[in-house]
């Protein structure tokens, strides 16, 4: 597996791999975290991993020559309560589920931990959708990550996980 850095040209590719996790969500039942609609050609959404690109956060994970996942690294989003030391926050991950590779994820929150310890901060932190069977809470934490707090956006139930590094 190769992580680079996004680069122009990979808000489309990004797109994708958002518009493939909805639909194996969709597929099982699961669209509490993102609802069922692609995010390609969604004018929020392509502005939004417009903005990640940006800011120069954002890794995509490669192989054989496809791209399997994305992260994007930066500031904490304004709905979870500010950290009160220097820290790394993981904005978006998402895995290509047409590509779907066991341990892309994970390789890339690993990346995100060698990126924090780079920079000098001791904190990682990520929030996720907490709803329905709770499945994605279980692997931030299987990745290494605890609990810190609940929160709601609207009706959007979440937590808010760190990493000590």
């Amino acid at each position: 597996m190769h992580i680079r850095p996004g680069r122009d040209g990979d808000v489309p590719v990004v797109l994708a791999m958002f518009d493939s996790a909805v639909a194996w969500l969709t597929a099982q039942g699961r669209t509490g975290q993102w609802g069922v609609k692609p995010f390609t050609g969604h004018p929020e959404r392509t502005q939004q991993v417009a903005t990640w690109l940006a800011g120069g956060g954002l890794r995509i994970a490669e192989q054989d020559g496809h791209p399997t996942g994305c992260i994007s690294v930066g500031a904490a989003h304004d709905y979870v309560t500010p950290a009160t030391e220097p820290e790394l926050y993981v904005q978006a991950l998402v895995t290509d589920r047409r590509h779907a590779t066991r341990g892309v994820g994970r390789a890339l929150l690993d990346w995100a931990a060698q990126e924090a310890r780079a920079r000098g901060t001791a904190l990682l932190r990520v929030d996720c959708y907490a709803g329905d069977d709770g499945r994605l809470v279980a692997y931030y934490e299987s990745c290494g990550f605890t609990r810190l707090a609940p929160f709601t956006v609207g009706h959007w139930p979440g937590m808010l996980l760190h990493r000590r590094l």
